[in-house]
């Protein structure tokens, strides 16, 4: 039987990746919803590629040149009440959530409460409102498959044996400034931080790759996901990305997912689940590899790996506002109001300003105000 999937950020590189997978498995799986922000022309050109029933854009400009691009055949909506109709149709099982930052949070909960199937590519939701997602996830039956290329691991490893996990490794290749000097750091040039050694990402999580941010993200991401305390998931720097995680098991045995640096892989694993097909990637060639590396991050010279641990500690909304900071000082750094350096500072500035009396679980509208309180903060430093 064929599964019909929704795309949320089908534009994007999870999108676009997303789509070839399905193409490929076209047997399988019948794309019959997308959804973009502003990219109105590719977005066009899929739905037509694809033949997709229904297409949700950010606006309702962006939605009135789709309608005037797109056949009538194909409905059109818009904002966050399209993607809500989207993950409501009775026509999805399978719902990839690929929005970035926690404009993922309303579709991710609604996709829970009806019981769709959810490959979830999205770390900010999780961060922020992790409590939250899972308890509804149990609630509703719903299990979350991580596309995420290092929680993707970490999933597949635990599979039939999480009582027994005690610890977790987090791999990173390190990033674009693993081998720069801290001191250099704001020479570089906005295009070399954006440019991974290994991976082909959007704008802001590369930038979260070179503060290794990303990684602080994914702790939190995994402790909600998996369950596991904090203080059991360490990160190790693993330049040639090939384990892409480990579990290590209370009788000392690890496992480990390997593979190349392709997100096609996770993506189809998240679809596939729990079964397998054959890949469109390439194959891991050890003998050219040679040698697979693991080191220590260094957190004086990343700060944001501290900063997330201390999120975490914290709890409440300090999660959402470590998040919330990130994203808006990523996107001053990226307009060129603030180097390089002062992500981490800004970022640091927000939770020592924050005070959470939060003691019970977070609501959204607890979420959401905090981090509407960190974004206002950060702004007002960048302009001070």
């Amino acid at each position: 039987m064929t599964a019909r999937i929704a795309i949320l950020g089908s534009t994007g590189s999870i999108g676009v990746n997303a789509l070839q997978v399905a193409a490929h498995l076209k047997d399988r799986f019948d794309v019959v919803a997308l959804a973009a922000d502003s990219n109105t022309e590719l977005l066009a050109r899929q739905a037509r590629s694809t033949r997709a029933k229904i297409v949700s854009v950010g606006s309702p400009d962006n939605a009135g040149t789709l309608r005037r691009t797109l056949s009538k055949s194909v409905k059109v909506v818009a904002g966050e009440e399209g993607l809500l109709e989207i993950v409501a149709r009775k026509d999805v099982d399978i719902v990839i959530l690929a929005i970035s930052g926690t404009a993922c949070l309303q579709p991710l909960l609604a996709s829970i409460r009806h019981r769709k199937r959810i490959a979830l590519a999205n770390k900010e939701a999780i961060v922020s409102a992790g409590e939250l997602v899972m308890a509804e996830a149990g609630r509703y039956g719903v299990t979350i498959v991580p596309i995420d290329s290092e929680h993707s691991a970490i999933f597949q490893c635990l599979e039939g044996k999480r009582e027994y996990a005690a610890k977790v490794y987090l791999t990173g290749s390190g990033g674009p400034l693993r081998t720069v000097a801290k001191k250099d750091f704001d020479r570089r040039s906005a295009r070399s931080i954006l440019a991974h050694p290994k991976w082909r990402m959007g704008r802001k999580i590369s930038v979260d790759s070179a503060t290794m941010m990303n990684k602080g993200l994914e702790i939190i991401e995994a402790r909600w996901l998996f369950g596991i305390d904090g203080k059991n998931i360490e990160v190790l720097i693993h330049p040639e990305a090939i384990v892409h995680s480990m579990v290590e098991f209370l009788d000392g045995s690890l496992l480990a997912q390997l593979g190349v640096p392709d997100m096609r892989i996770p993506i189809q694993y998240a679809l596939t689940h729990p079964a397998r097909a054959r890949t469109l990637a390439r194959r891991v060639n050890f003998v050219k590899e040679k040698t697979l590396s693991f080191f220590k991050p260094d957190t004086k010279k990343f700060p944001s790996l501290v900063l997330a641990r201390h999120a975490l500690r914290m709890g409440g909304t300090y999660p959402a506002v470590l998040n919330a900071a990130d994203e808006e000082a990523v996107k001053a750094y990226l307009a060129g109001r603030i180097a390089f350096t002062g992500i981490p500072v800004l970022v640091e500035k927000a939770l020592t300003r924050h005070r959470s009396r939060i003691t019970k679980m977070l609501g959204i509208d607890d979420v959401l105000a905090a981090e509407r309180w960190a974004k206002e903060e950060v702004i007002r430093h960048c302009y001070r």
